[in-house]
């Protein structure tokens, strides 16, 4: 690692724009976290990074969505956000659903994230989880399945976006047969 300059010149060069220690160890190439601690420590000060979160740094125009699956991690945007953004609901909201390891409600300035707990073997399963760069989203019918597995039965406003054949084979991930039920039952009503 460099001059002081150096190091904040490699943070904005960065597509990435939410940092851990690690992550920043890999972009300065640097091994001794004291050092990289000490470093960015003085770009918070100093009004150069932002840090939304202990132990998390962030450039001034940090995406969001970003900022909320590098909290916990792993992690991917799911559930609400994204049946939002695909059509399948409609109620409108700003905050973020993300799927992880934990629940926990955290706001962060004027962001609200919320953390949806799910089993390891399936949040870790990445059938249908897309990387959109420098986070992981789920697809619609992920989204979709998601929101099945840990709510049951609830109402969704469009369902036409989704592709059963792909909700149907994604299911089984969750092992899960009254979720294979439920699928079938939202795809027949959903012809009907």
């Amino acid at each position: 690692m460099n001059t002081t300059n150096t190091g904040l010149v490699e943070i904005y060069k960065s597509s990435q724009t939410v940092f851990n220690i690690p992550g920043l160890a890999l972009i300065w190439k640097a091994t001794d976290p004291k050092l990289i601690k000490s470093r960015i420590n003085y770009y918070v000060k100093t009004g150069k990074i932002l840090s939304p979160r202990n132990g998390i740094y962030a450039k001034d125009n940090f995406d969001p969505m970003e900022l909320a699956t590098k909290i916990y991690t792993p992690s991917y945007v799911s559930l609400d956000t994204v049946l939002r953004k695909a059509g399948v609901i409609f109620q409108y909201s700003t905050q973020i659903t993300v799927i992880s390891y934990v629940s926990r409600h955290l706001v962060i300035g004027d962001l609200q994230i919320a953390y949806r707990k799910i089993k390891p073997d399936i949040l870790l399963n990445l059938t249908e989880i897309q990387n959109v760069g420098n986070y992981y989203t789920a697809s619609p019918e992920r989204a979709f399945l998601d929101s099945l597995y840990l709510q049951g039965p609830i109402h969704f406003d469009n369902l036409n976006p989704l592709n059963w054949n792909t909700c149907r084979k994604l299911a089984n991930i969750y092992k899960n047969k009254n979720l294979l039920k439920l699928v079938d039952a939202y795809a027949r009503h959903h012809k009907t």
